[in-house]
């Protein structure tokens, strides 16, 4: 009798507690275990983006999760690329010069050489490190999988799905092939590998919306949200749709700069706020990436930032 009583009493205090959360204080999320440092494409303020050089060097300065923007081969391999097309970071022009495109890309005309006209034996052909700087001549472009060798125990891992809709059309299954990889890894549930936590990422809400809901997985979702659609998304009464397929949102940073009550109705609906994109190369005068990141890790409350220079977060 008595053991049924204390059982008792602990279900509606432990009810309670709930219901003081959800009421009166921000509601729970998962993925973060305090303000959380990622870095964005690597160290890329200090290496060629998404290169092994910039992978290695964002954990030597204490990247909580190491970025992964994903883009699809002709043959079906994730490649470490935040492009649709490759000309910006690898030498392609010189190696394949008559294998530019002009193709119809989320919506507009984009001439270029498109990732996914070339195999991944042709793309490791490359040099993803000279435009950069010289010293990183010989860089290679990274496949998924090559990433999290590199980083598997050192840190987490935060792969985004790049233009699904486009991988789509063209008969490849993106989030398939990136939750088929995490799967191979050990690393397609939460805590399965402790040192190395996964936080997977889309501007696509059908490709998020796909994953939790069609797919069931249950890896932590962020949901990138731009400038052009801050006011469809970022609105009180939309959060608890967005709680539905991610636990999330990961806004550029003027929007927040410029709506801060936005963190609040987030953490209210039980999701985390991430930023993009904080770098040393675009502060005014008088302010560091450091200053910048304080401010919106602990005057504006965000959880998380995406930066470029992950040696100026500040922990406190």
């Amino acid at each position: 009798m008595v053991t049924t009583r204390i059982g008792s009493i602990a279900i509606v205090v432990s009810a309670l507690t709930l219901l003081a959360v959800s009421v009166g204080g921000q509601a729970p999320f998962k993925g973060y275990k305090g303000k959380t440092l990622i870095a964005h494409r690597g160290a890329s303020s200090y290496a060629p983006e998404h290169s092994e050089a910039a992978y290695t060097l964002a954990m030597a300065q204490g990247a909580d999760y190491v970025e992964q923007d994903l883009q699809v081969t002709k043959d079906g391999q994730l490649v470490c690329l935040h492009d649709l097309t490759l000309e910006r970071t690898t030498n392609v022009k010189d190696v394949f010069p008559s294998r530019a495109r002009t193709l119809k890309r989320e919506g507009r005309e984009l001439t270029g050489w498109h990732v996914s006209d070339f195999t991944l034996a042709e793309i490791q052909q490359l040099d993803a490190g000279s435009w950069f700087d010289p010293k990183f001549k010989g860089a290679k472009v990274l496949t998924f999988q090559q990433a999290i060798n590199l980083i598997k125990g050192k840190a987490g891992i935060y792969p985004e799905t790049k233009a699904p809709e486009v991988y789509g059309s063209l008969g490849f299954d993106m989030e398939r092939l990136v939750m088929d990889v995490l799967k191979k890894n050990g690393l397609d549930k939460p805590g399965a590998d402790p040192k190395t936590p996964v936080f997977l990422q889309s501007f696509s809400a059908d490709s998020l919306e796909k994953m939790r809901q069609s797919m069931k997985v249950t890896l932590p979702i962020l949901f990138l949200v731009t400038d052009a659609d801050r006011d469809l998304w970022l609105t009180r009464e939309r959060m608890t749709e967005i709680k539905t397929f991610a636990d999330g949102i990961g806004p550029a940073k003027g929007i927040i700069s410029g709506k801060p009550e936005i963190v609040g109705w987030a953490h209210d609906a039980g999701l985390s706020v991430t930023c993009y994109t904080f770098k040393s190369s675009d502060q005014p005068a008088g302010q560091t990436v450091r200053d910048e990141m304080r401010r919106f890790l602990f005057t504006l409350g965000v959880d998380a930032v995406f930066t470029n220079n992950p040696d100026e977060f500040p922990r406190k």
